[in-house]
């Protein structure tokens, strides 16, 4: 509307100007002739005083018109000038806000088929249905993507939570980190514990770092977990929002196998859990009670998402882990814990607030399972581990 209006109010002054221009030019015709009136009267012997006088009032009034006319020009040539000034910052303020708020939100309730990891033929499927990427060996080139996203000097936040027993998975995660996770980039490494005199020394490389917060322990592991998103959204408040320009969010009792970069970077990036990657949704382990926040119906869902991998720029994880604590705390005044806590709720968020990347399997694995014909390559997974021996509760 406000374009449209510029529009008009060009049209107009180019009208105005024209107008001026013309008032102008016959002004300065017209002083030209009276003048020379004027000049011929004079010589006249016997000059009539009337005619005299009216040539000469014609004159001045020619020449007030000439100078008004001559005044209006620069005027109008001035705010033509300020109004296409104006209209071009609005219309690159307007792209500008549709580049940052372009989330791809979905509907509540929309019916459509449910989308495939992998198509009928056996071959991966490198888009969603949404036409965001999902990330697979083959679909990028390191050695490329790595290069321009180096030119940008990022810093990519990491962070990571060991309380209790699972301190004993840091020195894997960071030393495999080190060898794998966005080598030639800054990484700052957040490490939240309620134990930092078990943390190991790890060498860490060049503009990489790590700073150790320290937090309560906890005596149920849910509520350790339940508790994530609400130290990811008050570090990012407090800190991210000034030191990083991504981050992620991984599970300590991980380790990783293979190359980690920048083809994992976008928006706001979820990785499919290698669990559910071929299985129907109805059988999603979603929360499916109706009284929970993070309630999906069995007819809905796209894919079912790992709570072990959140990343995507700061502002945009700040939101999907706001929105998720707030859910949390809506279950919680409900005496209501979310079938796999924060990992239903992001799940959650996922389905209408669709993810602009997609990491394949790759990205999320489990030690245990076997290698598929899909999965070439295991970047990142869980590692084996006795439950009962390193969680404070069953």
């Amino acid at each position: 509307m406000a374009s449209d209006l510029s529009v008009c109010h060009l049209g107009l002054l180019h009208i105005l100007m024209k107008v001026n221009f013309y008032l102008f030019f016959l002004a300065l015709t017209g002083f030209s002739l009276t003048g020379h009136s004027v000049l011929r009267v004079t010589k006249d012997t016997k000059p009539n005083s009337e005619m005299m006088k009216f040539l000469q009032n014609a004159n001045t009034l020619l020449l007030v018109v000439a100078v008004v006319s001559l005044t209006g020009l620069i005027f109008l040539g001035y705010s033509s000038t300020s109004l296409r000034y104006k209209e071009k910052r609005f219309c690159l303020n307007l792209t500008k806000e549709h580049q940052e708020n372009s989330n791809l939100q979905s509907p509540q309730g929309l019916s459509y088929k449910q989308p495939s990891v992998v198509g009928p033929d056996g071959k991966v499927v490198p888009v969603t249905p949404w036409l965001s990427p999902i990330v697979w060996e083959g679909t990028f080139d390191p050695l490329l993507i790595d290069s321009i996203y180096r030119q940008q000097n990022i810093t990519i936040a990491t962070t990571v939570f060991a309380l209790g027993k699972y301190t004993q998975f840091l020195k894997d995660f960071l030393e495999s980190a080190e060898q794998n996770y966005f080598v030639g980039f800054r990484v700052h490494y957040y490490l939240f514990t309620d134990q930092p005199e078990q943390v190991p020394e790890v060498k860490l490389g060049e503009e990489r770092q790590l700073t150790v917060l320290k937090v309560p322990s906890s005596n149920r592991w849910q509520e350790i977990t339940l508790r994530r998103m609400e130290k990811l959204e008050k570090l990012i408040e407090s800190r991210l929002v000034n030191e990083a320009d991504y981050v992620f969010s991984l599970d300590v009792d991980t380790k990783f196998y293979g190359r980690w970069g920048a083809e994992s970077l976008g928006r706001l990036i979820g990785v499919i859990h290698p669990g559910y990657y071929q299985t129907a949704r109805e059988q999603f382990p979603y929360e499916r009670r109706p009284e929970s926040q993070a309630f999906i119906p069995y007819a809905e869902g796209d894919y079912y998402y790992g709570g072990a991998v959140i990343g995507g720029l700061v502002k945009d994880v700040y939101e999907a882990a706001k929105t998720c604590r707030e859910q949390l705390d809506i279950d919680a005044a409900k005496s209501i814990e979310a079938a796999w806590q924060e990992e239903s709720h992001l799940n959650k968020y996922f389905l209408y607030n669709k993810p602009s990347k997609v990491l394949s399997p790759e990205y999320l694995w489990q030690d245990f399972k076997p290698h598929t014909n899909e999965v070439k390559i295991i970047r990142f997974s869980q590692v084996i581990k006795n439950y009962a021996a390193v969680r404070p509760n069953p």
